[in-house]
């Protein structure tokens, strides 16, 4: 495996890529290269410690925060949800199960429906961003969206899926989304640059999100001011690379959990990839990916089991990371 660093330069030039492209194999990283800022405004450059949202690159976290719960034995993934639940959410189907979920095959309506006709910059949530800091506080947005196919009868990519994961994990686990993903995950993975930011409170190192190659608009509008089961989390490289390592020698969950997270579930050809249970896979290969993009997010990280090799772009623009990606991609073929 080889990577033109000038074809990865010449992409990020002419888009106006934004954010941070890192190949790590085993202990060595062989490509970073870092473009624009973090924080435009002030002139504050992105480096490749920044901090970059992840989009619903995070439902993998969640993916595996539900996993624990499985290894632990007080969930199954035959579990129908709607037990769970409760009296909330009423029109989730009888036949959905934890595992629907996981693999988008629930059929269950969605609050942010990807076939629908919206763009980043549309202001799409019905409810003030602010008040999006916990699980619970989606509820109004989840509730009367009804059943849009039957519980695994095709795949239909689902933010709301991986936020009714977040209330299950909550119910089950009887602690917070954020404090048990924190514990059971990015603790035993030593991920120390890693959470949920509220985007109203960042530190110094986390990028802000724009929405085009110049100009100083962000996203802080038009995402919840806290990420949750269907995304959001920041992270920087480095940690990603750690992410994968620990994944892989069992240090988040077992062996026989890796396997669930990674088996192949659906062919996706609209995105030229597999569908896993909480995070993507090469089309024909075995790469694992996590990827995401939402307003003022791009990201992708794609990991080699093999060879021990991440390569991740991490943008906090909505403009600009597609052909880096793709790039980046061709690492691997």
């Amino acid at each position: 495996m080889q990577i033109d660093e000038g074809a990865v330069d010449a992409a990020a030039t002419e888009t106006g890529f934004t954010g941070v492209v890192a190949i790590d194999v085993g202990d060595e990283r062989v490509l970073e290269r870092c473009y624009g800022f973090a924080h435009r405004a002030l002139a504050v450059p992105n480096t490749p410690d920044t901090r970059f949202a992840l989009a619903s690159g995070s439902k993998t976290f969640t993916a595996l925060a539900v996993l624990r719960l499985v290894e632990q034995g007080r969930l199954r993934l035959s579990d129908p949800v709607r037990p769970i639940l409760g009296d909330h959410l009423p029109l989730i189907d009888d036949a959905a199960t934890i595992e629907h979920l996981l693999t988008h095959t629930s059929g269950i309506g969605d609050y942010l429906d990807e076939e629908a006709d919206w763009q980043p910059t549309d202001y799409v949530l019905t409810v003030p961003v602010h008040v999006l800091a916990s699980t619970s506080a989606f509820l109004p947005m989840l509730e009367g969206r009804p059943q849009k196919f039957s519980p695994g009868e095709r795949f239909g990519y689902c933010n709301q899926g991986f936020m009714v994961l977040a209330l299950v994990i909550e119910r089950v686990a009887g602690t917070g989304f954020h404090e048990f993903v924190d514990r059971e995950v990015f603790v035993p993975a030593g991920l120390t640059h890693t959470g949920f930011l509220r985007s109203d409170d960042l530190p110094g190192d986390a990028a802000l999100g724009y929405f085009e190659k110049a100009g100083n608009h962000t996203n802080v509008l038009h995402l919840p001011v806290r990420g949750n089961g269907d995304g959001g989390a920041y992270t920087t490289v480095a940690d990603l690379h750690r992410f994968w390592r620990a994944l892989l020698a069992g240090r988040i969950v077992g062996p026989e959990f890796v396997a669930e997270l990674t088996r192949p579930r659906n062919d996706v050809p609209e995105e030229a990839m597999r569908y896993a249970a909480g995070l993507w896979l090469h089309a024909t290969g075995p790469q694992l990916i996590m990827a995401g993009y939402d307003a003022g997010v791009a990201a992708r990280s794609i990991h080699d089991p093999a060879s021990g090799t991440t390569a991740t772009v991490l943008s906090n623009s909505s403009r600009g990371a597609g052909p880096v990606v793709d790039v980046v991609q061709g690492f691997f073929d």
